[in-house]
């Protein structure tokens, strides 16, 4: 049993449904190059986009995951880590983007605001230390705060869309 570590977490990855890497960090050196990270990511989207479960070990590894729509969310940790904190990971990844995009996670969502999820997981986990879990924290860190931008400085675009949200919120409730 090695000693206990601050390095819980290995890697942080969102994968598309035809399993290809949408957003990806690796926070240590067990996959060195793109090759490998490509290789494992196959196998690991291989046998988790099938099944029903949460957990799964792989090449001694423990591997949280989740599915959204088109979106595969994977934590992953080393076989003796808890796996309670890398669901707490995951669960805070997760609710934290869909707090960011307005419950709109799907991978055009997510591909049109890319730096808005590497700010997530990095506020989230640093170099593989777990630093925040809280996802109503990080959202607040990450987001870009669309209306505290004066009326005259946004875009058409930003308008339009903040008016959709709006709409889209109010025949919600």
């Amino acid at each position: 049993m090695s000693p206990p570590s601050l390095y819980t977490v290995k890697a942080i990855l969102i994968l598309d449904n035809d399993g290809n890497r949408l957003v990806g960090k690796y926070f240590d050196d067990q996959f060195p190059n793109v090759k490998e990270q490509k290789e494992f990511e196959k196998t690991l989207f291989a046998k988790t986009s099938k099944a029903n479960g949460e957990i799964i070990m792989i090449d001694n590894l423990t591997i949280i995951y989740r599915n959204n729509i088109d979106l595969f969310f994977y934590v992953i940790g080393s076989t003796n880590e808890n796996e309670i904190m890398l669901v707490s990971v995951l669960n805070c990844l997760f609710d934290s983007l869909s707090q960011i995009s307005r419950k709109n996670m799907e991978k055009k969502y997510l591909l049109d605001n890319l730096d808005s999820a590497f700010l997530a997981i990095d506020e989230i986990c640093d170099n593989g230390i777990l630093m925040e879990t809280d996802p109503s924290q990080i959202a607040q860190r990450v987001s870009l705060r669309e209306n505290e931008v004066p009326l005259g400085e946004q875009t058409v675009m930003d308008v339009m869309r903040s008016a959709r949200d709006q709409l889209k919120w109010s025949l919600l409730r």
